[in-house]
């Protein structure tokens, strides 16, 4: 096993692919000799060439085009949208062309895309760079969202993207690149899109959390701890597929549950996975189920922005409210 942080991670799983397929290729603003803006791909343009690991124009919209255009031809493209705000110039690439392609095509043609993004707050980032969009992705038939929380998910998601024959969002937190290391097996394997993960086992509330919230839900659960609650802590790991069953089961043990997002409130994930709870776990439940969310305002300026993301208090709050319904 190695020591990586979720940076070089999806590096790792991006390197197995180049390697195993030929037609696996990257390309995005910066991405070539400089290795983007985080370093992300740093190093692959040098050990792949410039065929497979190439630079493109300051423009989303031909990034998203030009994967849409390879991916029906055999290509296995891994395109970056070097920042989640800019996505809004790709959308109509891939929430409509790549997304309905096989619908289009009668399962003719298909888009096997991985559009890599960085997203989320708490880095001091300038406007636009760390918005929450993936309620824009969920909404849309087609494409699936995938949001790692360590390095070890990271590198096993990616491989699963990359192989997988349909157009997955893959967005990567901001805050998680660097923050910390993880053993991860060296050569390949895969981790299941659409199957969630238990991080912390408990009896008295389930925190269902993804991508950096899940971090901030264990720090809550550590609090919760010391009074003598025990919180079962859920990563998504992905939304579309959503695994609901993990969280059925883990309700009807615990009996209630919040959902943390760090995406605005109104209409976000959390909606959807009461929604399906309602649906599915409702006479399981023993108190409404509570959202922890980002207010429903533009994301704040970098000066104040700790205080408009959830934070631990918050969940903390929301599980005491459930507890003494």
């Amino acid at each position: 096993m190695a020591q990586m942080n979720m940076l070089e991670a999806i590096r790792d799983a991006m390197r197995v692919e180049l390697k195993r397929d030929e037609n696996v290729l990257i390309f995005g603003e910066d991405v070539g000799k400089v290795g983007g803006v985080f370093r992300v791909t740093e190093g692959l343009q040098e050990e792949f060439g410039e065929e497979r690991v190439f630079d493109t124009p300051l423009a989303e919209s031909a990034i998203g085009g030009l994967a849409v255009g390879m991916g029906i031809q055999g290509f296995r493209p891994v395109a970056e949208i070097q920042f989640v705000g800019f996505i809004y110039e790709a959308m109509d690439q891939m929430f409509i062309q790549a997304a309905r392609m096989r619908y289009r095509s009668g399962g003719r043609y298909n888009s096997p895309i991985v559009f890599r993004t960085p997203f989320g707050g708490g880095v001091k980032a300038a406007e636009l760079h760390t918005d929450s969009l993936e309620g824009l992705a969920v909404q849309t038939p087609g494409i699936k969202v995938v949001i790692p929380s360590n390095p070890y998910d990271a590198k096993g998601l990616m491989i699963a993207a990359i192989r997988d024959n349909d157009p997955v969002f893959f967005m990567e937190h901001l805050n998680l690149y660097r923050a910390f290391r993880a053993e991860v097996p060296e050569g390949e394997y895969t981790v299941e899109i659409g199957k969630a993960n238990v991080v912390r086992e408990g009896s008295d509330v389930t925190i269902i959390a993804y991508g950096m919230m899940v971090h901030t839900a264990v720090k809550a659960a550590d609090e919760l701890e010391k009074n003598g609650i025990k919180a079962e802590v859920i990563d998504l790991r992905s939304l579309v597929p959503l695994d609901i069953d993990t969280i059925v089961a883990s309700i009807k043990k615990t009996n209630r549950a919040i959902v943390v997002q760090e995406a605005q409130k109104t209409s976000g994930v959390a909606a959807e996975v009461i929604a399906q709870i309602n649906e599915k776990a409702i006479l399981h439940l023993e108190a409404p189920v509570l959202r922890v969310a980002g207010p429903d305002t533009v994301y704040p300026f970098a000066q104040i922005e700790d205080t408009w993301l959830p934070t631990p208090a918050r969940i903390v709050d929301a599980v005491n409210k459930v507890l003494t319904f």
